[in-house]
């Protein structure tokens, strides 16, 4: 999943390629006239966050959050989605069923810096937590980690009030390195299937977090307070 933005021209492009019938480029352009509704979503949850790193920068001297990335799902990948889940192409069925077409990545510094985020979004009066995936206790068999959070979020409009989902991925540096690599290894060189391959992948996974953990453990014991 690539995380960068979209210029209207490159969404439309999308929408032409993905349209197999004028039903669904009229569905699609039903989802153009949404888009703004997600990015106000996702710029939403983003202030969050930014209000938040600052304020622990304030408290703590550091930042918990090294960076924040953030993309609309391509509309190729939506019908795709709607269509492998058996559900209906429309633009109330996009709404209703997709929670990851807004989305954002969160990297950190350290393992508990995700959950210290996750809380900080939990505690939230107007951030409703409608899922949580957590890939880190419970890593995928292929060995990714993170924390996925699907999250409802209001944005006010001129015509009232409407509730946004945006899915929002925790990692730390070290597990993004990790997914990164990974999908150029695995996908773009077409060796997806090989088990080698694929156990090699699980045991840098098991190292970079065991990498992890020792980073943490150090800058506990340097800086001696569990919040820094």
């Amino acid at each position: 999943m690539q995380f960068n933005n979209e210029s209207k021209n490159n969404i439309m492009e999308e929408f032409n390629k993905a349209a197999d019938s004028d039903e669904v480029r009229d569905i699609m352009q039903g989802f153009l006239s949404m888009q703004h509704l997600y990015n106000a979503g996702i710029k939403e949850v983003k202030t969050k966050l930014e209000i938040l790193d600052g304020e622990f920068s304030v408290k703590y001297d550091r930042n918990p959050i090294h960076h924040i990335e953030h993309r609309l799902k391509k509309p190729g990948s939506i019908i795709e989605k709607l269509k492998r889940k058996g559900l209906d192409v429309s633009v109330e069925s996009i709404r209703n069923n997709l929670f990851d077409i807004a989305g954002i990545r969160v990297i950190c510094s350290y393992i508990d810096d995700i959950y210290r985020i996750a809380d900080f979004l939990a505690s939230q009066d107007d951030i409703e937590i409608i899922r949580v995936r957590d890939y880190i206790k419970n890593p995928k068999p292929s060995g990714y980690r993170s924390l996925h959070l699907v999250v409802k979020i209001p944005v006010f409009l001129f015509g009232g009030k409407e509730y946004v989902y945006v899915e929002v991925q925790i990692r730390t540096i070290a597990m993004d390195f990790w997914a990164s690599l990974e999908h150029q290894l695995k996908y773009k060189s077409g060796v997806k299937d090989s088990p080698a391959i694929l156990e090699q992948l699980r045991e840098c996974s098991c190292e970079i977090n065991n990498i992890d953990v020792k980073m943490q453990n150090i800058h506990k014991e340097l800086f001696n307070d569990e919040n820094s």
